[in-house]
């Protein structure tokens, strides 16, 4: 406590060091896969796209329920919706009869392409299984026919059927979406004549790092339950490279400047201890006159050093745990807990190793000291 001002660079240094570690570790697989998320940022990289080419003459394929429900469960992937597309474009009764792109899907393309509404909801799995005579439409769609977006509860006239509005997309968003209206798959397959069969999947993966693992898993996945004949993996194998190297770039250059602020801190540890050793040398002559063995000094000192480290460290878990609080808050999910007393443990080994490490040669040096010389040192 008398060198406590002298510490307190040293101290604060492995603190924040050992809350970076903390904030890394415990809150680090939650960022990612918040990025992971959002499809506009990463271009898609994460979306897996699978589809049946429909050869001439041909009886066009689709994806069964059974394989969608098997490809959902394969690891790593967050989940696979299927589409259904109108070849050709739909029309409703408007300005000057607007054409756009009319498309039926489940309830789990929403989460899958990262898609929410601005006005009203998305339909779900529920509307789907209930065939409900409802659609959500693209901001575009809803400019062109009614001119303005907030038109939920209106009535959609789509090739002389009526469907109720329930959602307008996101109209910040590019994207073909603002040209689209969805419809449940179900009711488009009873409703819309020249609907095609559910021939697309898009599967979501959950982090970028296993796109490779999942895409060349799908063949065995989907040929187990059904033919895969005309069938077509499209993976955006450019955009997923160029994301893999930001993250991993990001995440080395946070690493290593997490352990570097825990490097520096034990050379200063070591530093300190050494003006310790040379500061107090007529105090280890004097405890050694008094009868005090070379044990003795070296425990004294090694302990000053593991108190200063293990302190350091102490603070640095409270504000670790602050960190994680917050970045929950701001992320809308909370880690796991075990996560958390992984990275104290972490934090603890290293002040265990950082304390011994730097405190060890000071302390042997003070140990070894000669009595006679330490008391005739000014």
């Amino acid at each position: 406590m008398r060198q406590r001002r002298r510490y307190l660079g040293v101290g604060l240094i492995i603190a924040l060091g050992t809350a970076g570690l903390i904030l890394i570790i415990t809150v680090g697989g939650e960022v990612k896969n918040k990025f992971n998320q959002d499809l506009d940022l990463l271009g898609g990289a994460t979306l897996i796209r699978v589809v049946f080419d429909v050869a001439p003459g041909t009886r066009p394929q689709q994806f069964y329920p059974d394989t969608v429900k098997a490809v959902r469960a394969m690891k790593y992937v967050a989940t696979a919706t299927v589409m259904a597309v109108k070849p050709t474009p739909a029309t409703s009764p408007g300005r000057d009869m607007p054409h756009f792109r009319l498309v039926g899907v489940d309830g789990q393309y929403w989460s899958a392409v990262s898609l929410q509404a601005s006005h009203g909801r998305v339909f779900n799995d529920q509307d789907v299984a209930e065939r409900r005579r409802i659609c959500v439409i693209g901001g575009e769609v809803a400019r062109d026919i009614f001119g303005r977006t907030d038109v939920v509860g209106r009535n959609l006239v789509i090739d002389r059927d009526t469907y109720l509005i329930v959602g307008v997309l996101d109209i910040l968003k590019q994207g073909a979406h603002l040209h689209t209206a969805f419809l449940p798959i179900t009711t488009a397959q009873d409703r819309i004549q020249d609907i095609s069969p559910p021939n697309r999947l898009f599967v979501r993966v959950r982090t970028f790092n296993h796109v490779e693992q999942v895409a060349a898993k799908l063949p065995e996945v989907i040929t187990a339950r059904q033919s895969v004949r005309g069938l077509s993996i499209i993976v955006a194998w450019v955009r997923l490279k160029r994301v893999q190297n930001v993250a991993f770039l990001i995440e080395s250059f946070v690493l290593v400047s997490t352990f570097a602020a825990l490097v520096l801190g034990g050379f200063g540890i070591w530093n300190m201890m050494m003006a310790a050793v040379r500061n107090r040398t007529r105090e280890i002559g004097l405890k050694k006159a008094m009868g005090a063995e070379d044990r003795d000094i070296l425990a004294q000192f090694l302990a000053e050093s593991m108190v200063l480290s293990l302190g350091a460290v102490t603070v640095g878990i409270i504000l670790g745990r602050i960190g994680v609080e917050l970045t929950s808050l701001w992320l809308g999910t909370h880690p796991p807990e075990s996560l958390f007393f992984t990275a104290v443990g972490m934090g603890l080994a290293f002040a265990l190793i950082i304390g011994v490490g730097a405190g060890l040669y000071p302390s042997m040096q003070a140990a070894r000291m000669q009595v006679v010389y330490a008391l005739r040192y000014e």
